[in-house]
């Protein structure tokens, strides 16, 4: 460590200018004046300290002889980067001088005689060596003594090319090394003069930020909100808002033009807003292009390894996909027998060139693209999912499909029956009578006289997957699309003495359409009778279908990945990066805007993945519009309070978590409730160390803004919903956080990491249904066939050989998680590390999430638990916080990056 010194300097010394924006009316407030360069201090100014710019690589303090100074260095850690640009010659050169980085030190509070800022302190840093992959750049400060705490760095970038700094350590100091955390891209001066601003480690709330660095906190959040205008550029790092209005192709043909989600009409959360033009034919809709802008710090592709889950996405989507549909020619084929399906896991799809090295694919995606023998051309091989491993028919049984509606991909769907008679809520005039076909007689003859309907709906008995009034206005118009055929449904469930559910009956309906009344028919297990057994296995297929399309585009996409954008964008917005809820908040932001804007480019857009593979094909995005404005609640996006809308539980002191769950073995709400309560314990000891006192909250501006900003915008088409929670008090803070960090992490692991494990093998899952029911309206011939060919006819109802492997194509990757996964609890963030009761609050978090491992797996190993343990019965583990790489069906990452 070095000490303070005393300087001595009889040059004649010329000025530097202090300044780190060159915008006008920053350089109008700056104290001193930087409009000439050759200006002096003037007295009234004078610190004590002169700036010495002597023509080398560094300027240093220059002092008195009676003023003492310390002597620091600071090491700028930037990411190696691959630049085969002209512009690489210029950097190197920039690299030998000396001149690749040029860093201000900047005060934490203002000079106590003045009431002023202190000068920034300046200097060049210089290429230094390389260590594990990265580059060291180095930079030497003469500091005086009473310039104090350090508050910020500024960071100018001399380089023609952007550089990712991840940190920037300061040594030399007498109370220790002062460490900032960057993980950043710092754009060239070349690109946008501003310098970029790092705050030191140590948080702050709005009210305590130190002096000196108030102004920059400030200008930081102006610059990141941006004006608004124009299109944005890539380096650029504006967070706005705008609705989502590019999904479709609005200069193309009408099959290609999509509505606008956003507004009175469809209700949707906003997205980030890149300023691409409008289109002429539409001017409501925004024109699509190869790049899709995300603030620059939101992007992985460089950042991350080619191994990181959303770089193989993008490898899929852009190279995988076009290859399978030049192979697989009729978009309409299907499987001819179920020795084809399996066909997919034992010889696999020849694509001819995916396994070429040189493509770089086979190193992306090893997992699917297999060479077969040196013979043999390059194919797409799918491994067995951990279903059919584990039990090849379990798909075909009921238990197995009651069981995953309590431990599969969507455990966000079943509710409990509160009401008898079902009865529909939409207009009798348009969908038909609205009485459900479901008899009592019919519930009582299948749990065998055991117990009255009224007494199972008292004793909570009898649950639902309830899809018949959101499906029901779209039937007619999914119907009229090729290959597609949709109806409302229910399906009853009914609670055994056993703890498992046993399906009692499914009714499907059919508005009316042209002269045709509504349709509607119930079908119910039925072992004893052929033809009832088939249309059973038919039914359940549309009933899976619908739960398939509705997990991906409702629990899934809607639930975690687009409403999680509004939050990610207000936090940018109005919680400076130095404010703790910030960087409580970020681990689990990172990466979501940029894996979102993929989505929108080849995933959920007009004939994209889920048009062409999910029900219900064009109108699907539509119709998660329609479930947000139907459904979706912030306050019940909370884990317990969700399980108490569905039934599933009610509040109780003397149970654990202070829940009593309708289903006692109910897997996702059992393991679901530890982790709530472990991610609940963290966020409380947190916000109570940041807010001891209850009028912290209120008067903190900045995160009053970013709450109203959430409600207001983010979330606007729902402002005036009498649900949102307040936010005046630390246990308003705990909640609304908490819900926000389980929303990205458990929820989203919950129905995300299993999909290849689950659906891999579609026939567990299909995506659509392509058949209508045999007994819906048949002919004597359409009769005759189905008699005569039932197994044909499920598998006429299954996807489409293009449908199937392109969704198994995709899931795989979904489900896959990277070398460099970033679980919760894992691995401290440096800014919590910086605060010993934070630091210590960690440790209990981390500690109590490897508690919760022991205890999924103890479970898992309960004989007596029949939803997770038994023959041929998948554990069940995706809320297992940590996983290794790959396809695993378990772990738990901080957000939501894939």
């Amino acid at each position: 460590m070095l000490k303070p010194q005393l300087q001595q300097s009889s040059q004649s010394t010329k000025t530097l200018i202090p300044s780190w924006n060159t915008n006008p009316l920053f350089l109008a407030s700056f104290p001193i004046n930087i409009l000439n360069k050759n200006f002096r201090l003037k007295k009234k100014n004078n610190f004590g300290v002169r700036h010495n710019y002597n023509g080398a690589n560094t300027t240093k303090a220059v002092v008195s002889s009676t003023v003492k100074s310390t002597s620091v260095k600071a090491v700028v850690t930037v990411q190696k980067q691959v630049n085969l640009s002209l512009s690489r010659g210029f950097d190197d050169i920039g690299d030998l001088l000396g001149k690749s980085l040029l860093l201000w030190i900047v005060a934490a509070e203002l000079d106590h005689k003045t009431g002023i800022e202190k000068p920034g302190i300046r200097a060049y840093a210089h290429r230094g060596r390389d260590v594990d992959g990265d580059t060291h750049y180095e930079a030497d400060f003469v500091i005086p003594e009473d310039f104090g705490e350090v508050g910020a760095i500024l960071v100018e970038n001399e380089h023609h090319k952007e550089m990712y700094v991840k940190n920037i350590v300061i040594d030399g100091f007498v109370h220790g090394k002062v460490e900032i955390t960057c993980n950043s891209w710092v754009h060239s001066k070349f690109d946008n003069p501003d310098k970029r601003i790092f705050f030191t480690n140590k948080s702050y709330l709005p009210s305590q930020t130190p002096s000196g660095v108030s102004r920059l906190r400030e200008e930081e959040l102006v610059t990141l909100r941006g004006d608004g205008i124009g299109e944005r550029k890539v380096f650029e790092r504006i967070y706005d808002y705008d609705v989502y209005n590019d999904l479709g192709e609005a200069n193309g043909n009408g099959d290609a033009k999509r509505p606008v989600l956003g507004g009175k009409e469809l209700p949707y959360p906003r997205r980030c807003r890149t300023g691409r033009p409008r289109s002429k034919k539409d001017p409501l809709s925004e024109t699509r292009s190869t790049f899709v802008y995300v603030p620059r710090d939101e992007a992985f592709s460089e950042v991350k390894s080619l191994t990181f889950s959303g770089n193989t996405v993008y490898s899929v989507l852009h190279a995988v996909v076009p290859a399978l549909e030049s192979v697989v020619t009729d978009p309409n084929l299907g499987f001819p027998h179920f020795p084809a399906i399996d066909s997919l896991f034992n010889v696999g799809v020849d694509l001819p060139g995916l396994g070429d090295k040189k493509s770089g694919l086979f190193n992306v995606v090893p997992r699917l693209i297999k060479a077969i023998s040196d013979t043999r051309k390059d194919v797409l091989l799918f491994e067995s999912p951990q279903l059919v491993q584990r039990d090849k028919f379990s798909w075909f049984r009921d238990v197995e499909f009651a069981r995953q509606t309590l431990a599969g991909l969507n455990p966000y769907s079943i509710r409990l029956v509160t009401e008898w008679p079902l009865r529909s809520k939409l207009d009798p005039k348009v969908y038909g009578p609205p009485e459900s076909e479901i008899t009592k007689e019919l519930i009582e003859k299948e749990i065998g006289n055991y117990m009255t309907v009224e007494q199972a709906v008292q004793q909570k008995k009898l649950f639902i997957l309830d899809y018949h009034d959101l499906l029901l206005p779209y039937v007619n118009k999914v119907n009229e699309l090729k290959g597609s055929v949709l109806y409302g449904s229910r399906t009853i469930f009914f609670l055994t003495p056993e703890g498992t559910l046993k399906p009692l009956a499914i009714e499907l309906t059919r508005p009316p359409v042209d002269d045709k009344p509504q349709w509607k028919e119930v079908y119910s297990p039925n072992d004893w009778n052929a033809t009832g057994a088939w249309l059973w296995k038919l039914a359940k297929a549309h009933v899976l279908s619908h739960d398939s399309g509705y997990h991906q585009l409702v629990s899934h996409w809607l639930r975690t990945h687009c409403c999680t954008e509004p939050y990610i964008i207000a936090s940018n917005r109005q919680l400076s990066a130095m404010h703790p809820i910030y960087r409580l908040l970020h681990p689990h932001f990172r990466y979501t805007m940029e894996i979102n804007a993929l989505a929108r480019e080849a995933l959920i857009n007009a004939n994209g993945i889920i048009e062409s593979s999910f029900f219900p094909g064009k109108y699907a995005i539509e119709l998660s519009s329609i479930a947000y404005g139907a459904e979706w609640r912030f306050d019940q996006e909370a884990l317990p309070q969700n399980l108490i809308s569905r039934g599933l539980a009610v509040e109780d002191p003397n149970e654990p978590h202070g829940l009593k769950l309708a289903i006692e073995d109910y897997p996702f709400a059992n393991d679901g409730l530890v982790l709530w309560d472990i991610l609940k314990q963290w966020v409380t000891n947190y916000v109570n160390h940041y807010y001891p006192q209850t009028n912290l909250i209120e008067s903190d501006k900045e995160l009053q803004a970013w709450w109203s900003e959430i409600k207001n915008i983010g979330h606007g088409d729902k402002r005036n919903e009498p649900w949102w929670p307040e936010l005046k008090t630390p246990n308003d803070l705990i909640g609304i956080v908490t819900t926000i960090v389980w929303v990205t992490s458990g929820h989203h692991a919950a129905v995300n990491f299993g999909q290849y494990s689950y659906a891999g093998y579609f026939p567990n899952r299909p995506t659509v249904a392509r058949s209508k029911m045999p007994t819906e309206d048949p002919t004597a011939e359409e009769w005759e066939w189905f008699m005569n060919k039932p197994e044909e006819a499920l598998l006429r109802c299954f996807p489409s050989q293009i449908q199937a492997t392109k969704v198994m194509t995709i899931l795989d990757v979904l489900s896959n998680h990277s070398p460099d996964e970033e679980y919760i609890g894992e691995k401290i963030e440096p800014y919590w590390a910086e605060d010993p009761v934070i630091n210590a609050a960690f440790e209990v978090f981390s500690g109590k999430l490897k508690e919760l491992e022991g205890i999924i797996d103890a479970r898992n190993n309960d004989s007596k638990l029949n939803n997770r343990n038994g023959a041929g019965v998948m554990p069940y583990e995706l809320l297992k916080p940590y996983s290794e790489p790959g396809v695993t069906g378990k772990g738990v990452p901080y957000s939501i990056s894939i």
